[in-house]
């Protein structure tokens, strides 16, 4: 604790107030009556390949919206916001009423989905680098399925000025220490449509009066459980964080060496589509999935790997947030501010080296919480003990309170400290917590059914993000920045001249992750 706080004030104020944060938001595209929306990506939202806040992740159906880069928490909510109500007037009318209007989904667990073979992957285009966005696509439902690429979630984008490599890996190894406690405050997925686990083994239980739906009594999130973004083949995968070359080599392996399963999937079929990029363990980067990422923003064409080696990390992308079914843009301001406090945690207590063993346990730990989180008295691995979440989570939170009052004095207000005490609350609470919330409401209101609860929430959603004021201005400008991304997009597709194999070849190239110098600590 001491050596938290002396690490606390050394760092000046002016640092902490620049602090950035941006938002990266999927939410699948629905029918009124719950059932997934199979329309193009709307033409007024222009070019999923190139518009810079308005894309779709995995299908055609799932859009993704992204802030920008934001020096406070309210500003980042206003432009996730504002990009929403963009969004909501193109997506089939304006009224939220007409038959054909669709809204976004706003739980993490999807909606009510096609056969997995229909459920339409997302279209860039006619260029080489559209192209491999969708052949990338379709070897993710190759491998895991499509009915798993169609969960949603919240990506925290965040920086702190100043931080080198391994103060970056620092943060990383705590945040997968301590990621238990934002699985269980914000966890809000612990149910889902039973449709969605046709044919595999699970061990969610019918939902009491429900005709379909099944759940965890304490889940807080099937997101990031056993259901969820989960890998076999990536569980062989020991990435180790104690430094960017480590896990750059981790990860440099896991994309240069063939995969058995995915060689017998292979590149092309026999009539000479696509299956997927490569056969390699990882087709690129994005593939890897796991709590935290470190970043880079990188340079047209350029591998991640490749920038992360040659510049080092830039920023660290939290991937564990569920959608909030309960707010209108799927995160809560105050949230932002106890991720913000968190992660200053994370960075600022001491964080050994892991080790395989300890990675390994802090699995175990997440499958727990996200199955059972709210059970009274869980207990978590803790080296070579055990202790109960809510003791371990409120010794974090005890060291977290100096952290969010320097925050403050650097932002102005209380904002940060009030945050922090909610979220204390609910260790004390838990029937008011997100998943607890889902669950009561699914049982007062819905006859136990998540589908016709998150149906209800999607209805309101759109009805109170249409409502709020949109003037001609801000129309103006979401339309010009919708037609310059279609320019964009045939400016690409026009320059384009090399033939699609000779360029993903050349983009997998292994010598494209190398640096060409090495990158400082």
């Amino acid at each position: 604790m001491t050596a938290l706080h002396d690490r606390l004030r050394a760092l000046p104020l002016a640092r902490l107030a620049g602090i950035r944060r941006g938002i990266e938001k999927e939410s699948l595209r629905a029918l009124p009556g719950g059932g997934l929306a199979l329309t193009p990506h709307p033409a007024a939202l222009g070019s999923a390949l190139t518009h810079p806040h308005i894309t779709t992740d995995y299908s055609e159906s799932q859009l993704e919206l992204i802030t920008g880069v934001h020096a406070t928490a309210d500003d980042a909510q206003a432009q996730l916001t504002e990009i929403h109500q963009a969004t909501y007037r193109a997506i089939g009318g304006t009224s939220g009423t007409e038959p054909g209007d669709e809204q976004l989904w706003v739980g993490s667990m999807p909606c009510g989905l096609p056969t997995d073979e229909t459920i339409p992957l997302g279209r860039y285009g006619s260029s080489n680098v559209g192209r491999a966005k969708s052949v990338y696509r379709m070897g993710l439902g190759h491998r895991y399925g499509r009915r798993m690429q169609t969960i949603s979630g919240i990506h925290y984008n965040w920086s702190l000025p100043g931080l080198g490599n391994d103060q970056h890996f620092a943060l990383i190894r705590n945040f997968r220490r301590h990621a238990f406690v934002l699985l269980y405050l914000f966890g809000a997925s612990p149910a889902v449509c039973g449709g969605f686990v046709a044919g595999r083994d699970h061990s969610l239980l019918p939902m009491p009066g429900s005709n379909g739906t099944l759940h965890m009594p304490h889940g807080t999130t099937l997101r990031m459980g056993r259901l969820g973004y989960q890998s076999e083949a990536q569980a062989s995968l020991n990435v180790s964080c104690n430094s960017l070359e480590s896990y750059a080599n981790s990860l440099h392996e896991a994309l240069t060496k063939p995969y058995h399963a995915y060689e017998k999937v292979g590149v092309r079929n026999p009539g000479g589509d696509y299956n997927q990029l490569a056969t390699t363990l990882l087709q690129i980067e994005n593939e890897f999935y796991g709590l935290i990422r470190p970043k880079r923003v990188i340079f047209p064409g350029e591998r991640p790997l490749h920038a992360l080696r040659e510049r080092g990390v830039e920023y660290i992308e939290v991937r564990c947030m569920d959608l909030d079914p309960f707010e209108p843009v799927g995160i809560a301001t105050p949230t932002m501010r106890f991720i913000d406090i968190f992660l200053l945690h994370c960075l600022l207590a001491d964080s050994p080296p892991d080790t395989p063993t300890e990675v390994a346990a802090l699995g175990r730990n997440q499958h727990r919480v996200a199955a059972r989180g709210r059970e009274p008295g869980l207990l978590l691995e803790q080296g070579e003990h055990t202790i109960t979440l809510t003791d371990w989570a409120r010794e974090l939170m005890d060291e977290c309170v100096p952290i969010a009052e320097a925050l403050d004095a650097a932002q102005g207000g209380e904002a940060n400290a009030a945050a922090l005490a909610a979220a204390r609350a609910l260790l004390g609470a838990p029937a008011q917590l997100p998943s607890a919330r889902v669950l009561q409401a699914m049982a007062q209101d819905f006859g136990g059914s998540y589908v016709q609860f998150i149906r209800a929430q999607s209805a309101a959603t759109r009805r109170h993000l249409l409502a709020l004021p949109w003037s001609d201005a801000q129309a103006a400008r979401y339309a010009a920045m919708a037609a310059e991304s279609v320019a964009a997009q045939q400016r690409i597709e026009a320059a384009d001249t090399m033939p699609f194999e000779q360029y993903r070849q050349a983009y997998l190239s292994p010598d494209r992750l190398q640096p060409r110098k090495a990158v400082a600590a």
